[in-house]
């Protein structure tokens, strides 16, 4: 009898979500259930699944037991994806954060509402606004490194307190992969949107491609993973390849979508300058060590091929455009009410502009194109040292010392009186630089990065029981 292996996927409707249901349907040995939110959107886009013989549609929500507990029935793995992203996001951080944190409880309690929830693997994608912004030239990390998401996002904020509730759980089986930025050919529809602004130009990410994560998805059920791999987190990324600041990525994605180059219609005043998220991995192969998921296409060949050769027709049009005009509509949209950033610096929104720009007199500083420096640190360049030398250490001889010298390094303690030897995932008290006190398992703390500061310590309080 062939051997057949019964997935759950979440957000098949979503970008990676559903690349991951193309891929995956593929495979003879693959039976899905997708728990979809019923619309007419999400209907239109899933017609030619519907009626598939190895798929089973729940349409259901995220946030209602029932529903997550029926389309947990009797699957061997749960890919958890699905979830409110941005530009969502930003405009409903309430809805956003019920959504995406009772997601997680929810998955969480009906694999452990199985006959046997050991056997149940759970994949969560997490993802990179979790980490926060990362100025040149300490702008290389590894998922370890301590979280710090930037203020205000929300977003940020209810992904923590979702891969928190799944690293408490208990459950045997769990891995918190998270995810970059994405580059699809659909993305160059996504750049009439005043979030664009809130990204620095002299920031930087290491970029995943759909196909990628798509692949990564499929690899995951492909294989069967060994031991170490689970109850850890990973960064995905396409490779040193997709490494830009952001600068270079939307040059790049001007070029192929045949509009002028940033200078003649962008303004550096436009963009903030902090308080966004990304960085480069020093990580980021060891999960393609695990499961080479990666095409290892170069990012220029990417765009050429990929994005230039999808891109809609009318794009052509672009070039007979005076690039004025195009810069008058993008200046718009950088005016854009409540969440333009040049509407911050006309209503002199205090907190606005000091949390992505510091304050009004460094915005006034930011200079012309003329000035700009548009140089891009190497991007096969590497992180020195290791900010936890301890972790050469095998994890079943870490004691109480090992813990109260790592929270030393950040500037905190750990206050528990005890730890139980190979015992990791057992709660202990812990105190930031600031005397918050909060529970954490060691290894969130040192294989996660979770050890909040006062300000992020407060959001999680606000949103969540601790």
């Amino acid at each position: 009898m062939p051997f057949t292996k019964r997935i759950l996927l979440t957000g098949a409707t979503g970008n990676m979500g559903f690349e991951g249901l193309t891929q995956l349907i593929q495979h003879e040995s693959f039976h899905l259930t997708l728990l979809v939110r019923s619309s007419r959107k999400n209907r239109k886009k899933l017609k030619n699944f519907i009626h598939h013989d190895r798929i089973r549609i729940v349409w259901g929500d995220l946030q209602c037991y029932e529903d997550v507990l029926e389309a947990v029935q009797n699957v061997d793995m749960v890919l958890h994806v699905g979830g409110m992203v941005s530009p969502q996001a930003d405009k409903y951080p309430d809805l956003t954060m019920r959504i995406n944190v009772s997601a997680a409880q929810n998955i969480v309690n009906a694999i452990q509402a199985q006959p046997h929830p050991d056997r149940v693997k759970l994949v969560y994608i997490g993802s990179v606004a979790q980490t926060g912004h990362r100025d040149i030239p300490d702008h290389i990390g590894c998922a370890a490194d301590r979280m710090n998401p930037a203020q205000f996002d929300h977003y940020a904020i209810s992904k923590i307190i979702a891969e928190r509730i799944i690293v408490e759980s208990r459950l045997k089986y769990w891995v918190s992969l998270r995810q970059t930025s994405i580059l699809y050919p659909e993305l160059v529809m996504k750049g009439l949107n005043s979030i664009i602004f809130h990204v620095p130009l002299k920031g930087v990410l290491e970029w995943a491609t759909v196909e990628d994560s798509g692949r990564l998805l499929v690899k995951l059920c492909e294989d069967k993973m060994p031991e170490d791999f689970w109850r850890r987190f990973y960064n995905i990324s396409s490779g040193k390849s997709y490494r830009m600041t952001n600068y270079e990525f939307e040059s790049k994605l001007l070029e192929v979508t045949h509009c002028p180059p940033p200078e003649k219609i962008f303004e550096p005043k436009w963009f903030a300058t902090k308080n966004f998220h990304g960085y480069w991995y020093s990580d980021a192969d060891a999960l393609e060590e695990y499961l080479g998921f990666r095409q290892n296409m170069p990012c220029d060949d990417y765009y050429q091929q990929i994005i230039k050769k999808n891109i809609p027709w009318y794009f052509k049009l672009v070039k007979i455009v005076p690039p004025a005009v195009i810069k008058l509509v993008l200046r718009r949209i950088a005016h854009t009410k409540e969440i333009g950033t040049m509407h911050w610096i006309k209503t002199q929104n205090d907190q606005k502009i000091k949390a992505h720009f510091g304050c009004y007199e460094d915005w006034k500083k930011i200079p012309s194109w003329d000035n700009f420096d548009k140089r891009s640190p190497d991007k096969y360049s590497e992180k020195k040292g290791e900010n936890n030398p301890f972790l050469s250490k095998p994890i079943q001889e870490w004691d109480l010392e090992d813990m109260r010298k790592h929270a030393c390094s950040l500037n905190g303690k750990c206050l528990s009186e005890s730890m139980r030897t190979n015992h990791i995932d057992d709660l202990l008290l812990w105190e930031n630089e600031e005397g918050d006190r909060f529970h954490a398992t060691p290894r969130y703390v040192i294989f996660g990065g979770f050890f909040p500061d006062h300000r992020l310590w407060s959001d999680l309080a606000k949103n969540h029981s601790n």
